[in-house]
Parts: C-alpha cells; sequence; structure tokens
C-alpha cells in the first residue's frame, strides 16, 4: 500500500510559497510558506509539513489505541488525541524537529485508569507514524474524562 502527496514550491525559501496536494483530495492546493512555517505563531496563514505530521501522529495513535480498547473488551466511546510537534534551530544550522507530545482524553465506559494508561502507552509505541518518528522524543500524557 501506498499514499501520496505532492508539493509545488515557487520561488525563494523565504519568499515563495508553495501549495500542497493530497491523494485523497483532503488537501487540494493547500498553501504553505515560510512565514507559515517559521514566523507565524499562530499557525493561521497556511499549513506545514509539521502540522501534517502532528495530525498523522495523533490519528495513528487514535486509530491504534481504539484497536487495543476493543481487544479488551472496552471500546472507545471518544477519543481526542492532540499531537504538539516541537521543532526549532538545529545546532550545526537550519532546523530539526525535536519531538511530539501526545494529550489524550478518552471516555471509555467501564475501563479503569490504570489500564487505559497502560493500553495508550502501548499505542504510542505500536502505531505505524510512532515508529517513524524514532528518531525524536515522543511524550504522552494520558487520562479518562
Amino acid at each position: 500500500m501506498q499514499r501520496q502527496a505532492i508539493a509545488n514550491w515557487k520561488g525563494s525559501l523565504t519568499e515563495g510559497s508553495g501549495t500542497l496536494d493530497t491523494q485523497s483530495g483532503a488537501f487540494a492546493g493547500q498553501p504553505y510558506s515560510f512565514k507559515g512555517r517559521f514566523q507565524d505563531e499562530d499557525g493561521k496563514s497556511g499549513t506545514n509539513p509539521e502540522e501534517l505530521i502532528a495530525a498523522a501522529h495523533a490519528g495513528c495513535f487514535a486509530m491504534q489505541l481504539s484497536h487495543f480498547l476493543a481487544e479488551n473488551g472496552t471500546p472507545a466511546e471518544n477519543l481526542e488525541a492532540k499531537a504538539v510537534v516541537s521543532y526549532g534551530p538545529a545546532a550545526g544550522g537550519g532546523f530539526e524537529i525535536t519531538g511530539s507530545s501526545i494529550s489524550l482524553v478518552g471516555k471509555v465506559p467501564g475501563m479503569e485508569e490504570a489500564k487505559f494508561i497502560e493500553l495508550a502507552e502501548k499505542a504510542k509505541a505500536g502505531c505505524p507514524v510512532s515508529k517513524a518518528l524514532g528518531a525524536i522524543r515522543i511524550s504522552l500524557d494520558a487520562k479518562l474524562a
């Protein structure tokens, strides 16, 4: 199985801009730029690679955890997973992604908190996106609603 996305960039790094398109069509002509990636703290001037990594990580983690909860006989009513990807200047120049922090609030009828956290940690370690992000620090803060 393969998934694809297309980036189209025009101009220099700081003055140029681009668009992103995904195979599914969920992003079609989605703008991105240097300003949106490195200067716009509110994140409203377009998407960026780090935001897309955060979305992929949160989505993958929530799906993996839902599977483990169902296997446990305690399917989730709701899982709200938020991933925050941290990045900044690298020691040798340029920028680097340094971590992904997942915050999770779950509504899981009949679930004990200790077992919920155990399964959430298992999902954090086992989801394919976490595995792909193995070079960075991944943290988890999980609680039941």
